[in-house]
């Protein structure tokens, strides 16, 4: 383990949200990493015995209607048991133990047919609704809420339903925000579909989304099901004690704005070959893009914001994950953010020349500037998913560290109004979110935050006390460290030695 003491140990299972990034949702079940089906063994839920009316053939696989009493337990239904536990976080309403089975055992050619009637299933798209309605998303170019939406619901689920099924949905178009990227002045472009959009493309993820997932290598964490940054970083962990200290540190240029269109779509077609399915990726990444008054088709690129886009993000770099995995070359990737270790400088060299090349085939670019050869070794170090790696410890990247002050920043400004007590009130989740993903760090790392809170908190108490400026030793003396711990401010620091300790006992 790299960091200080028992308190830098990853905790397995714990959900993290990665900073800046819409990464996997905490609680998703964790899948064996073995090759091929990644999966999890966990409690039985139950299985799908409804399904659509009549009878369904999935790729050899015939489908009957669910029987009037159910039958005696047999071993072919215990190993369908056991498939629908490997495969617990899928959407049941979409793949029920049959598919499933074909899935894990491969269908005809490895290519999927007929998959669109999945997609615009009621129950699909009800679930799908659910996700979208979870996730409390702002409204499209539309202006429709999800909240205005779901007062029409099944209305609204049913012409969309319909529209999937006489082929005539067409998507509506994306609204543009910008936010800011942290730790620097400039911005992202965040793309924000419409809700009706949002339902129906989490409703084809729900569909495509095992299919791909079944065989994406170990290398790639991000936007993928029981996966996340805190797995990826564990991983850098392992590789660093390991002595893999010379790091590409690599940054693809622009990524979801310059993926190829023609060459994505190529990629899916070698596991789904429904025309309608291709063509309703297709309609996705030709959605118009509404910023203010401009509007205009993109060439090349998947919305960042869309729901189906990681899952398309990771599809286009799964032959990159494939070919490094193939040659031996350790590489930790979360969406576009990877880094890859080893232990000569020659062997980072030959890599990133290989990696170099492979881009470019792609039609991506990598970062001339944020893209290099680093020893984290020595002093320098490097940051992945907003840690700062160096000399065998780690602790909040800057990056971090300004995201985190962004945030609270407009709670404690000396003009607020509130008591002490209530700002205190809304400033300690923040401070316990952030530490839950930060408490693996070294201890130093969180103490400056600490001494910059406070002093934000002095400079608003001295402003009452009708003084100018920020606050000087007078107000450290008057205010001390003791008064903010009394008020029950979240101290990083105090939590962090306090989760040392109980990680000894």
């Amino acid at each position: 383990m790299v960091g200080d003491g028992t308190a830098g140990r990853w905790s397995a299972g714990s959900g993290e949200t990665c900073p800046g990034r819409d990464g996997v949702h905490a609680g998703d079940p964790p899948k064996n990493r073995r090759a091929g089906v990644r999966a999890s063994i966990v409690a039985k839920k139950p299985g799908n015995t409804g399904g659509a009316k009549g009878r369904r053939k999935v790729e050899g696989v015939t489908e009957g209607c669910a029987q009037q009493s159910p039958p005696a337990v047999t071993a072919r239904s215990t190993q369908g048991g056991e498939i629908r536990a490997r495969w617990a976080w899928v959407e049941e309403s979409v793949w029920t133990e049959r598919m499933l089975t074909a899935l894990e055992t491969a269908v005809k050619g490895g290519v999927w047919f007929s998959l669109i009637d999945k997609v615009f299933g009621p129950r699909n798209l009800r679930a799908s609704f659910a996700k979208v309605k979870a996730n409390d998303g702002a409204a499209g170019a539309d202006r429709q809420t999800v909240a205005m939406f779901e007062r029409g619901l099944e209305a609204n689920l049913e012409k969309l339903g319909n529209e999937l099924r006489a082929g005539t949905y067409r998507p509506q178009g994306v609204k543009r925000v910008w936010i800011p990227k942290p730790g620097r002045h400039e911005k992202r472009p965040l793309g924000i579909p419409t809700v009706r959009d949002r339902v129906a493309q989490t409703a084809l993820r729900n569909v495509l989304e095992p299919i791909f997932e079944r065989d994406f290598a170990a290398q790639s964490y991000g936007f993928r099901p029981g996966r996340g940054c805190k797995d990826a970083l564990r991983r850098v962990d392992h590789l660093l004690m390991q002595g893999s200290t010379w790091i590409v540190d690599a940054d693809l240029k622009s990524y979801f704005d310059t993926i190829p269109h023609r060459r994505l779509l190529a990629r899916v077609r070698e596991k789904v070959a429904d025309g309608r399915v291709l063509a309703m990726i297709e309609a996705f990444l030709n959605q118009k893009v509404m910023d203010g008054l401009e509007e205009w088709t993109p060439e090349a690129g998947s919305p960042q914001g869309a729901v189906v886009s990681p899952l398309l993000s990771n599809i286009y770099l799964d032959p990159l994950d494939q070919h490094m995995a193939r040659t031996g070359r350790e590489m930790v990737r979360y969406a576009d953010d990877f880094v890859m270790l080893f232990r000569t400088r020659e062997e980072a060299e030959a890599a990133l020349q290989e990696l170099r090349v492979w881009t470019r085939e792609a039609g991506l670019t990598l970062h001339p500037e944020k893209t290099r050869i680093v020893d984290a070794a020595q002093p320098g170090g490097f940051d992945f998913l907003g840690y700062h790696f160096e000399r065998g410890k780690k602790w909040p990247s800057e990056k971090g560290v300004k995201k985190l002050r962004d945030t609270l920043r407009p709670l404690t400004k000396r003009t607020n109004g509130h008591s002490l007590k209530t700002i205190v009130t809304k400033v300690n989740p923040k401070l316990r979110g952030w530490f839950a993903y930060f408490k693996h760090g070294a201890r130093y790392g969180l103490v400056a935050v600490d001494k910059w809170l406070r002093r934000r908190l002095r400079s608003l108490l001295r402003k009452r006390k009708k003084r100018r400026g920020i606050s000087r030793g007078r107000e450290n003396v008057e205010w001390p460290n003791r008064f903010f711990a009394e008020l029950g401010l979240f101290t990083l620091a105090t939590a962090h030695a306090t989760a040392s300790q109980s990680s000894r006992r």
